[in-house]
């Protein structure tokens, strides 16, 4: 298989706006993808997306190499394991298999082989269940996703209330931002709902905006990634 590389350079702060970009088709067609990040072969890389699987739509039971995790946005995402509705955040380690489908269609934010390590907890959560917690930042509240000792990643859904009033945040560990309600801007340009953006260890963002958003947020990532 062809290496590919799509916004594979680490050192440099990325946004995509997913919205302006085109489906594309799977292998089998059934089921559709907006790449937001790769690095390595089309198929078995490092991938950063959103799939859409369509109504009907499967896949064949695979495993995960170096994990895979999963935030369900819109619809239910099913597989062996169980139905998971809108709002299930999945993280599914090395060893893990299984054959996805949706019988009514579902819409997904996934990342691929960017997890590595055989401890890794399964995690399969249902965040609509859990209640915000207030952060030492007025204006911002927040629900835990992921973190487990040993590893260095971290991951949270944020809600910020007035972007523009909770002022700089800093990210020594460096930070990929999804875009799940609302939408900010900074002085960088606009991010509308399912913008993704990566900035790298030591950068800072100073939203800007009146109007909530919430975001899915994940530090300490980046010793996970290959380098283009």
């Amino acid at each position: 298989m062809t290496a590919s590389i799509l916004n594979g350079d680490l050192t440099r702060r990325t946004a995509v706006d997913s919205n302006v970009l085109d489906w594309e088709e799977s292998p089998g067609g059934e089921v559709l993808r907006k790449r937001l990040h790769r690095v390595g072969p089309a198929e078995s890389g490092q991938v950063t997306s959103l799939v859409r699987y369509q109504a009907g739509s499967q896949f064949p039971a695979h495993p995960h190499p170096e994990g895979e995790e999963i935030l369900v946005l819109d619809g239910v995402f099913s597989d062996e394991h169980g139905d998971w509705p809108a709002g299930t955040y999945l993280l599914n380690p090395e060893g893990f298999k299984h054959a996805p489908f949706s019988r009514e269609g579902c819409l997904l934010f996934v990342k691929l082989r960017q997890f590595p390590g055989e401890t890794r907890k399964h995690i399969a959560l249902d965040t609509e269940a859990s209640d915000w917690r207030s952060s030492v930042r007025p204006g911002v509240s927040w629900k835990k996703l992921y973190a487990q000792e040993s590893f260095s990643d971290h991951m949270r859904l944020e809600r910020w209330e007035t972007p523009g009033d909770i002022g700089t945040l800093n990210f020594p560990q460096g930070a990929e931002i999804f875009v799940l309600r609302g939408a900010f801007s900074d002085e960088h340009g606009q991010y509308p709902v399912h913008s993704w953006l990566r900035l790298p260890p030591g950068s800072s963002l100073g939203p800007q905006g009146k109007e909530p958003c919430e975001l899915y947020i994940k530090e300490g990532g980046f010793p996970y990634l290959r380098e283009a």
